[in-house]
């Protein structure tokens, strides 16, 4: 490897062990959002195809994660200062950091609305007392980000604390709506108004964590071994996303909402009701501190700061997301339907960076860490191959058909739906930049080769 300091660095010293690492990928799945999409697939599959939709959407996730965090762990890097080797350093700067910070700093706000909208709503429904939102926006979202400003060990801590906790409070309320609802007879005969088939289920189950298994480096960089990063990639993704989905799945079939804070507060009791505000609370503050996290790592790397300074770029992004969130709030009520569009977009974008990323370490530099150099400027084969991977993930996975409509009714070649669009994308990108990478590496063996004879 390039004798080159990042300061980001993970050193030998800072490694944790694989449960923790687990906790943090567990916190990130146990969310609202996935019980919401566990919910959608409630509606348009029957049970037996949830649980296929599921399983096999978040073993492609934890396949492609591994390989990503793998790299992370041999090099000590984050996502954002690795895609310098298949981008080049310019790249990787200016266009997969802007793209992460864009991302991770906007669902930060979204998250924090979430949760400041829902909580003064559920408090002044238990307890009759009003909280203004933009108060509680402010309030949880400072909590949120100052507990992703300790980095990893105030993720391992909260998660540490609040998944199995949070676990506990989603099994009981499935529990009690099954009791109360009959959910085992309502189950047994369930038939969906209209199956939307397999394929869609997987591609809502992937798109929930399609931009964590690209970021996986900012973690997997403290895991000790590779063996770590697989069994906290598999165990942390694949059991958390499957309970959290499918009890998602249930609710929306047996009481028709997902929603299990509004589940505890329909039943009419105080108590009941304090445990929705955790499930709520826990739910988007575990999820939340990564996007925290993130956004300060990748925003550091655009900026050209080192990881000493990390908190002072974590705490520009955690506030930015925080004014984002109370811009939402006071704005019309479209904005967020609109804003989340927006960034369900850039993460159909982003997954393609590591097709480019697997092909660079471990096709072209064969899976050894001295192979691996952060290119100058900007890297030809991996924007090219990055490119392709977004244009395919876009045609496939009716990117275009669904955000330029317009667009596509005078090109109809930009729509041409196959399996799921980022898994497109991530494979197009692999190949293509296995193919451009080793004829580079070819050409430049041979002008060493020659060099060395001429001498």
């Amino acid at each position: 490897m390039e004798k080159k300091n990042t300061g980001f660095e993970v050193g030998s010293e800072q490694r944790e062990n694989w449960w923790s690492i687990t906790m943090v990928w567990a916190g990130a799945m146990i969310c609202v959002s996935c019980l919401m999409v566990g919910g959608v697939l409630g509606s348009f599959l029957t049970l037996g195809q949830c649980v296929l939709s599921v399983i096999i959407g978040y073993t492609i996730i934890a396949l492609y994660m591994s390989f990503i965090g793998m790299q992370g762990c041999d090099l000590g890097l984050p996502t954002a200062v690795m895609a310098g080797s298949s981008l080049g350093e310019k790249g990787a700067k200016y266009i997969i950091s802007l793209l992460l910070a864009i991302a991770c700093i906007g669902w930060f706000g979204v998250q924090s609305a979430v949760c400041g909208l829902s909580f003064s709503a559920m408090f002044a429904s238990i307890f009759g007392v009003n909280i203004p939102t933009w108060f509680s926006i402010i309030f949880w979202g400072t909590v949120m980000l100052l507990t992703a400003c300790f980095g990893f060990k105030g993720l391992k801590i909260l998660n540490t604390i609040a998944v199995p906790l949070l676990g506990i409070v989603c099994i009981y309320g499935l529990i009690l709506a099954l009791s109360k609802y009959d959910g085992l007879s309502v189950m047994s005969g369930y038939e969906p108004a209209v199956n939307m088939g397999l394929v869609f289920g997987i591609n809502y189950t992937i798109a929930t964590f399609a931009l964590g298994g690209v970021i996986s480096g900012d973690y997997c960089r403290f895991a000790k071994s590779r063996a770590d990063v697989v069994k906290s990639s598999v165990l942390g993704v694949i059991p958390a996303g499957f309970a959290i989905m499918m009890i998602g799945s249930i609710l929306t079939i047996v009481t028709g909402t997902y929603d299990i804070s509004e589940l505890f507060i329909s039943f009419g009791s105080v108590t009941l009701g304090i445990l929705g505000l955790l499930a709520l609370i826990s739910g988007t503050w575990t999820t939340n501190v990564t996007n925290g996290y993130t956004g300060g790592i990748s925003l550091s790397v655009l900026l050209g700061i080192d990881e000493s300074k990390s908190k002072i770029a974590t705490g520009i992004a955690g506030g930015v997301g925080i004014i984002v969130a109370l811009v939402g709030a006071l704005a019309a009520a479209g904005f967020y339907a609109l804003f989340q569009s927006f960034l369900s977009l850039l993460c159909a974008v982003i997954p393609p960076l590591a097709g480019t990323m697997i092909a660079d370490y471990w096709i072209v530099g064969k899976g050894k860490k001295e192979n691996f150099r952060i290119k100058e400027g900007f890297h030809a084969p991996g924007l090219i191959a990055f490119i392709f991977g977004v244009v395919t993930a876009g045609i496939t996975g009716g990117t275009f058909a669904g955000y330029f409509p317009t667009l596509v009714e005078k090109m109809p070649f930009l729509n041409v739906p196959f399996f799921v669009g980022p898994i497109n994308g991530i494979i197009v990108s692999l190949i293509t930049y296995a193919i451009l990478g080793n004829v580079i590496a070819g050409t430049k063996s041979e002008e060493t080769k020659l060099k060395e004879e001429s001498i």
